[in-house]
């Protein structure tokens, strides 16, 4: 029988909604043991039922003992917090209850404000849980939103979650990929300015992609033969090249060369069309050629319980579809949802790879 299965979840911004997403998910029974990457004091100041106070009191740190938190007589169940230690078993996962990696913030904390003297125990964090899952300690990582400007503020060069953990386990080309209910959505290229899009798809970068996406739509999805719809970049597909000439020069010849290796392609297609129900249907993912030309389709299908998940890498990540909602943080209006799906989807993917992968080799 295998071992209870285990996911590091990464809390992000700690100016942001990513802590009480976290302890609002802990009080529910999940499919796998949960280890978050955090600060175990602003958990317990921005666990469920704790939006009533005062700025000031949600975020002064609680020096309480793994016990309720002294709120019985309020009537409020409370998150068990626990330290982590890696050297005991995996333990079952219990609802209520959530073991800790402790990150420490160099600069006090409050909720909707940003301080980039914190930046760095926020991509600290990140390394950690990926770290963690390289050495097979965890089974996949979930993180939690995370502030781009603030980061890069604090002269860290950052461009997203998916370029960095790429750049820690050794991708060349990460594949970003959203998945809400049925609708799979992959990105050609993904954080970068719209006039860098054009030159960024090389037919090398193209061919990598979709072979990427395929392959995990196999590998990962357990989709035998995945049909892939690929949109073109320019509006009506270039319209033979009178409004512009990528799909003509880098999109079609990428994919009748992988169409003639066996792979179910179509397109390159229009992008205004390809989200109809009529061209979905019997399709297992889209590729769009770049962020804003996907994903405010699928977001808008399924905002608030969609997953971003990282394609080509050899650990399993899912995130949320959101951002770090400064304007929500700590007063217990933000929802847990889509946090809630990318674990679960963390945890199908890491058990489809747990079955497929032989314990290792202990004689």
């Amino acid at each position: 029988m295998s071992e209870p299965l285990r996911i590091a979840v990464t809390c992000g911004e700690p100016a942001g909604i990513g802590y009480e997403l976290v302890a609002e998910v802990a009080m529910n029974r999940q499919r796998a043991e949960l280890i978050a990457i955090g600060d175990p004091e602003l958990l317990r100041a921005r666990q469920p039922g704790d939006h009533h106070s005062t700025p000031q009191q949600r975020e002064r740190p609680s020096h309480d003992r793994e016990d309720q938190g002294g709120d019985e007589e309020l009537g409020r169940q409370r998150l068990r917090i626990t330290a982590w230690d890696p050297a005991q078993p995996r333990r079952c996962p219990e609802a209520g209850r959530l073991a800790v990696d402790p990150v420490a913030f160099p600069h006090p904390v409050q909720a909707g404000r940003l301080e980039p003297g914190n930046a760095h125990a926020v991509t600290a964090s990140l390394r950690r849980a990926v770290y963690l899952c390289l050495e097979n300690t965890v089974d996949a990582v979930v993180t939690a939103p995370v502030h781009k400007g603030v980061i890069n503020e604090a002269g860290i060069a950052f461009s997203g979650h998916t370029e960095l953990i790429a750049e820690l386990t050794g991708t060349p080309t990460p594949v970003m990929m959203l998945v809400a209910g049925g609708l799979r959505v992959a990105l050609a290229t993904t954080h970068l300015p719209l006039a860098e899009v054009p030159a960024a798809l090389t037919p090398e970068r193209l061919e990598c992609v979709v072979t990427t996406l395929h392959h995990d739509l196999v590998d990962k999805f357990a989709i035998a033969a995945p049909r892939i719809v690929v949109t073109g970049l320019n509006p009506h597909a270039g319209e033979n090249g009178h409004l512009g000439r990528e799909e003509i020069e880098v999109i079609t010849p990428i994919l009748e060369r992988l169409r003639q290796a066996g792979m179910n392609l179509t397109g390159p297609v229009p992008a205004d069309t390809v989200f109809t129900p009529a061209a979905l249907a019997g399709t297992d993912a889209v590729l769009t050629m770049y962020h804003d030309q996907g994903l405010p389709v699928l977001k808008h299908v399924g905002f608030g319980r969609a997953v971003n998940v990282t394609l080509g890498l050899p650990i399993v990540r899912t995130s949320v579809d959101h951002g770090t909602a400064l304007a929500l943080a700590g007063s217990g209006q933000a929802e847990a949802g889509s946090l809630q799906a990318a674990i679960d989807l963390a945890a199908e993917l890491a058990l489809r790879r747990q079955h497929r992968c032989p314990p290792p080799d202990t004689t």
